[in-house]
């Protein structure tokens, strides 16, 4: 067969490469970029005896290389790609009776080996850059080698990679031969630039790239993290880059034209500059390229199992990707790549990107696992297990959509999902629009969210959905027909007879609810913030239409919990909700304390999930949960709210006086304490009422006092009375709340004659005496009173018989009687 005439680096690895599958049914091969391994070992493997007349099938990890590779390999061949090498993609196919080597990507490969788990008349899998371990990669060599194990003894299996551990990866293959190619690069420079912290990462390429176009010459290449940071990068540059160059992006949601555009060496005598994401890692080699800037970022999935959802975040990329980047400026020249980090912090980046399987939403993979008759996916050989808990969220999921049965088999709902090449909740969509007659524009969404870029990047899908209407090019076109296709099946799977179509069930907002009804969502606060029905918060732009509708379907997010920016959704009308769940939207009455009011409010709520639909006031119960909610309002507000008496003041006061000075069985009556337990102590005395207004003294003795027992009550009187008895006779009320102490404000005279010392607590805690004149006004504090009578009392006498002479101050005032009189006049 006709060849390149190029030697490429991997042919000296090809014998070895031969011998280890002509011997063992699988081996790794270790490549660096520019080896040639993608488009020149499925040729060196053609004419291997163990092959016959069987295909050979290679996997790619995205459209671009996989149609890259075919037509390498078909011009190599001098052929057409359809030929001896073909190719087949969700966009299209070309393979013919005389296809040899099919290229497909890593989801088509998923569902043939589920079609058919023989594989008949295939005889090697080829996984290339196998080290980028999406999710459709692990879990197609997963079922490669369940298949070779259980069906297929024969069938080859070979895993390439530039950047892989292969030790490993040989290891998952039973111990296959690890055969490493030496690769030819090109020396590349390496220069850093530091970034601030506060440099926006596009204004810090533009400025970078400029720079570099200065240094030297050559057409440059730049890794940007995705689409939006490529394009404010293209505006930065817009007439600043020199003459005769040409701005180039690079993306997966570019139409084909366009990426071939970028991929197309520049034009003799001009430079090119390709903005792209990591897309241009692997698999593809742009002439004429001798410079890389790299911003060390990449945007990747991240999945929530809490609330379902995969968001899209920003990260640094790994040690493999940079240098894979960096390689890219070395393919076909010396070359030279700018980084825009210090160079002490390669060292601390991952070695290797995290794989998808730990990260991702698993519902296709145990669906999949499902329909090969696995309900634990576990069992299958992976290079790392998928975590449990996306496991038990996706096994949720799939339940809730009648996918699976209890034990985890695949339903008859199942298989109609699975039959569809879409993720199972975009399946569902159509499979159920199918059902009230409107699978065709079901079909269209589900094209939108799985192909993106069609439509434009709005965030209303109703507006996309306009545009790919209007949309004549070649890609719209294609995903047009596939809709078709996936309509027309779902139509079959429904049946003949299907209703009359409900024109409101067809917007968008309602079949999107089919697919994601947790995520139907509800404006509130600010204007564009929603809450969702699974009780996540997101934000769409204040400026778009969106942003002032009531109800909204979230399709697609970015960025934090706390700070979710939607990508895509459409609005959804209440009667349209109510039509869609009523089997799932529950009547909640609740009661609330208003703080403003200081009352309560009763509420009736119709509810999904999260998400309050609609709400009626209504009177409120006159129950102990209302009590509750009125005691926690209360106590929010602060107790001393409460109407509080002065006896009850004291109460309070008194046994709280024995709670510190005995502890054990007193209760805690301190505001902490009782506001921790309003519930069990208030709530009970205020059933009925409905505002702190209605609150009396009397329900707050009632109350308070319940939570004294009996046999304290007694105890309380005689350890902490409210008043004491002075010789006079008179009851003087102690003071328990100005101080840590007890006080008892009493005039002199009042205890002539009394020669012990005032006591509570069972005589353990001396009374503090404010002794007052006959003015009322404080002479002395005393804890000790027979010690006053035999000291300072003369010195008080002294100062006080002068100012109030009509009182009686003795010499020896234990011998005198106590008088709350002054003397008679004239004595």
């Amino acid at each position: 067969m006709p060849m390149d005439p190029a030697p490429l680096p991997i042919e000296a690895a090809l014998p070895a490469l031969r011998a280890a599958l002509e011997q063992r049914n699988a081996a790794v091969l270790v490549a660096p970029p520019g080896a040639g391994k993608t488009t020149r070992v499925p040729l060196a493997l053609l004419d291997q005896p163990w092959l016959g007349d069987k295909k050979i099938i290679l996997l790619e990890p995205r459209r671009l290389a996989a149609r890259g590779a075919a037509e390498r390999m078909a011009t190599t061949l001098g052929e057409r790609v359809g030929d001896t090498v073909g190719l087949r993609v969700r966009l299209g196919s070309k393979v013919s009776a005389r296809t040899r080597i099919e290229v497909v990507t890593e989801g088509v490969f998923t569902r043939m080996i589920l079609d058919d788990p023989e594989l008949s008349g295939i005889g090697a899998v080829l996984f290339d850059e196998f080290h980028e371990r999406s999710l459709d990669a692990d879990l197609g060599l997963g079922f490669a080698l369940d298949a070779q194990g259980a069906l297929r003894e024969d069938l080859r299996i070979l895993a390439m990679s530039a950047t892989l551990d292969g030790a490993r990866v040989a290891g998952l293959l039973g111990g296959a031969p690890v055969i490493e190619s030496e690769g030819r690069a090109y020396p590349v420079e390496t220069r850093h630039l530091d970034r601030a912290a506060s440099e926006r990462i596009e204004d810090a390429m533009a400025g970078a790239i400029l720079r570099a176009l200065r240094a030297d010459p050559g057409s440059l290449l730049a890794f940007l993290p995705g689409q939006a940071e490529i394009r404010r990068t293209a505006e930065r540059l817009e007439g600043r880059l020199p003459e005769g160059t040409e701005l180039a992006p690079l993306y997966g949601a570019l139409s084909q034209g366009e990426q071939d555009r970028a991929v197309a060496p520049a034009p003799p005598g001009r430079r090119k500059v390709v903005l792209a994401t990591a897309i241009a890692e692997t698999s593809l080699t742009i002439q004429g390229v001798r410079i890389v800037v790299d911003s060390g970022l990449a945007r990747v999935p991240v999945y929530e199992p809490g609330n379902g959802m995969t968001r899209l975040v920003t990260a640094r990329a790994s040690r493999a990707s940079v240098d894979q980047r960096r390689g890219r400026a070395g393919r076909t020249e010396p070359g030279v790549c700018w980084r825009l980090w210090p160079e002490a912090a390669t060292a601390s980046l991952e070695p290797f990107a995290r794989p998808e399987i730990l990260s991702a939403d698993l519902a296709g993979l145990v669906l999949d696992c499902a329909a090969w008759g696995l309900a634990d996916p576990t069992a299958l050989p992976f290079l790392d297990p998928p975590p449990a808990p996306a496991l038990s969220e996706a096994r949720a999921m799939l339940a809730d959509l009648g996918a699976l049965d209890a034990d985890g088999r695949l339903t008859a709902t199942g298989r109609t999902l699975r039959a569809l090449p879409l993720p199972p909740r975009l399946a569902r969509m159509v499979a159920r629009a199918a059902e009230i007659g409107h699978a065709r524009r079901a079909a269209e969404l589900a094209a939108l969210l799985v192909e993106r870029g069609l439509g434009g990047d709005a965030a209303d899908l109703a507006e996309r959905l306009d545009r790919f209407a209007r949309d004549r090019g070649g890609r719209a076109a294609d995903m047009r027909r596939l809709a078709e296709g996936w309509a027309r099946q779902a139509e079959r799977a429904a049946g003949s007879r299907l209703p009359e179509p409900d024109p409101t069930l067809a917007e968008p907002g309602a079949l999107l609810a089919l697919a994601y009804p947790d995520r139907v969502a509800r404006a509130r606060g600010r204007e564009g913030a929603v809450l969702m029905a699974n009780g996540r918060a997101g934000l769409l732009d204040p400026a778009s239409a969106l942003a002032r509708e009531p109800f909204v379907v979230v399709a697609d997010l970015t960025g934090t919990a706390a700070n979710a920016r939607i990508l895509a959704a459409a609005a959804i009308l209440p009667q349209t909700i109510d039509a869609l769940f009523a089997d799932r939207i529950e009547t909640v009455r609740s009661v609330s304390f208003d703080p403003q009011a200081r009352a309560l409010r009763a509420r009736e709520i119709r509810r999904l999930g999260a998400v309050s639909l609609d709400e009626r006031t209504q009177p409120v119960p006159a129950d102990e949960e209302a009590a509750k909610v009125l005691a926690r309002g209360v106590a929010g507000l602060g107790l001393d709210r409460l109407p509080w008496t002065p006896a009850l003041a004291q109460w309070r006061a008194r046994v709280r006086f024995l709670h510190g000075a005995e502890g054990g069985e007193w209760p805690d009556l301190s505001d902490e304490a009782l506001a921790a337990a309003v519930e069990d102590w208030l709530a009970p005395g205020i059933v009925g009422r409905g505002s702190l207004a209605a609150i009396t003294a009397d329900d707050l003795g009632q109350a308070l006092h319940a939570l004294l027992p009996w046999p304290l009550r007694a105890r309380l009187e005689q350890e902490a009375p409210s008043h004491v008895a002075v010789p006079t006779g008179s009851r003087i009320p102690v003071d328990y709340e100005s101080g840590p102490e007890p006080v008892l404000a009493v005039r002199v005279q009042e205890l002539f004659g009394l020669d012990r010392h005032p006591t509570l607590g069972g005589g353990r805690v001396p009374l503090v005496l404010h002794l007052l004149s006959p003015a009322q006004r404080p002479i002395q504090i005393t804890r000790d009173l027979p010690g006053f009578w035999c000291g300072s009392w003369a010195a008080v006498r002294s100062e006080m018989r002068g100012r109030y002479p009509r009182h009686p101050w003795p010499e020896d005032p234990l011998a005198e009687a106590p008088t709350r009189r002054a003397k008679p006049r004239g004595t």
